[in-house]
């Protein structure tokens, strides 16, 4: 199959997102996107594992059915908690005749670092080539091909919360799908925004804000350096609002989403939203709303400002921000003026995945392509022969209709000849 379908799997505080897509030749297309609802997730906690599986069950199903092929592996995302990293040198002899560098060589190097033991409690998520060395020359790039006796490798093993990836997995398979590989989901990120490239000469502040959490990430020197999760987003807004007016907790947050400007000083009294209850009409300004969130808010100014000083205060950087969050209105210029940092919010630029809140899943893909080389496997994720039959039999069908439509336009130009004479 020359085309290569896959399958990014990432289970958020409050749905289970699926993309599907594929690479063919250099292009890169969204096939399919589902977003499934989901209650049991509760801090990146599996508090109902059951009904997390039953929304991946769905989503791969619905997803299925649209491709017309069975998905049966996924690219997986894992949270960022407790994450650590190691950073190892590992040097192997180039084991080629005629002593140029082949990919195995990198796998060998990759192969010596994944022994290295970590510590209790957490578990090793992928092994990331940093740098290469080759006859005293550093690279990024692979430098395969190379003459030289010996390669060193600089590897970076991403590491994380042992029980959350564990159980992650685990109902990923209960869904009936095998884990095709899995991430962390800030390298994701990073990779999708093509974030490293832009922390050679500066540090890179990534600001991941859901509606349970918020996860902070530094980036420096072109790695994943460090990332710390706080307990708190858009739900602690929301729920300000749902306990002072009683609204609906999906309302609250579509207009905690959609209808607040974080960076307005003098925000509107004029209505914003109107709603009943009892046969009594309500409405809600700006203001209202903004003083109402105003508490959690401040004391999620004040976490992200007490974490991020000492990086601030180091050297240049600039802050990323992605996530539900990122439908945030004026949420860059809000945190702006509140780090005194250069700040922006990512949207991917791939069609039909322009929304912020899939900035991770999407990530999953390129993650995966750069390590394909060294897992060895040229499996994708849905079921290659359902997916050449579906193919073929709609190429059939459309070219079936292309006839069909061009005997009846002939059909219908003789009669209009006829009519005229």
């Amino acid at each position: 199959m020359d085309k290569q379908i896959f399958a990014a799997l990432e289970i958020a505080d409050h749905e289970v997102r699926l993309l599907v897509g594929e690479f063919f030749n250099t292009r890169f297309n969204i096939i399919k996107v589902e977003r499934v609802p989901v209650a049991g997730v509760q801090f990146h906690q599996l508090t109902e594992p059951n009904e997390v599986v039953k929304a991946i069950r769905r989503a791969a199903e619905n997803a299925s059915r649209m491709i017309g092929a069975r998905i049966e592996r996924v690219l997986l995302s894992i949270p960022s908690r407790d994450m650590m990293r190691k950073s190892l040198k590992i040097t192997v002899p180039v084991s080629s005749f005629d002593r140029r560098v082949t990919v195995l060589d990198v796998r060998e190097a990759v192969k010596n670092a994944m022994k290295t033991k970590v510590e209790n409690g957490l578990a090793l998520i992928s092994a990331v080539c940093v740098r290469y060395t080759c006859n005293g020359i550093s690279t990024r790039r692979m430098p395969i091909g190379e003459l030289c006796d010996e390669l060193t490798v600089d590897v970076d093993l991403l590491c994380a919360n042992r029980k959350i990836a564990f159980e992650y997995v685990n109902c990923v398979e209960q869904a009936g799908l095998e884990v095709l590989d899995i991430s962390l989901d800030s390298f994701a990120i990073a990779k999708e925004a093509a974030l490293f490239e832009q922390t050679m000469d500066q540090n890179l502040i990534l600001i991941r804000l859901e509606e349970q959490t918020t996860t902070l990430s530094l980036l420096s020197k072109g790695k994943l350096a460090s990332c710390e999760i706080i307990e708190q987003g858009i739900d602690q807004w929301s729920k300000a609002l749902v306990e002072r007016y009683e609204l609906p907790p999906a309302e609250a947050v579509r207009l905690v989403k959609y209808n607040t400007r974080l960076n307005q000083r003098r925000p509107l009294q004029t209505p914003i939203y109107i709603w009943s209850k009892n046969t009594k009409t309500y409405t809600l300004s700006e203001k209202e709303l903004c003083e109402a969130i105003r508490e959690p808010l401040e004391s999620w100014t004040g976490q992200i400002e007490q974490m991020c000083r000492p990086i601030l205060k180091a050297g240049k950087t600039q802050i990323v921000i992605v996530g539900e969050g990122g439908e945030l209105q004026e949420i860059a210029e809000y945190v702006q003026d509140h780090l005194g940092a250069p700040a922006k919010v990512y949207y991917p630029e791939t069609l039909g995945v322009r929304d912020s809140s899939l900035t991770g899943c999407l990530g999953l893909f390129y993650a995966y392509k750069d390590q394909q080389p060294l897992l060895n496997t040229d499996q994708v994720s849905v079921n290659a022969a359902q997916f050449e039959k579906a193919v073929t039999i709609g190429g059939l069908k459309k070219e079936k209709t292309s006839v069909d439509d061009s005997i009846t336009k002939r059909l219908k130009d003789m009669l209009f000849e006829a009519k005229q004479k």
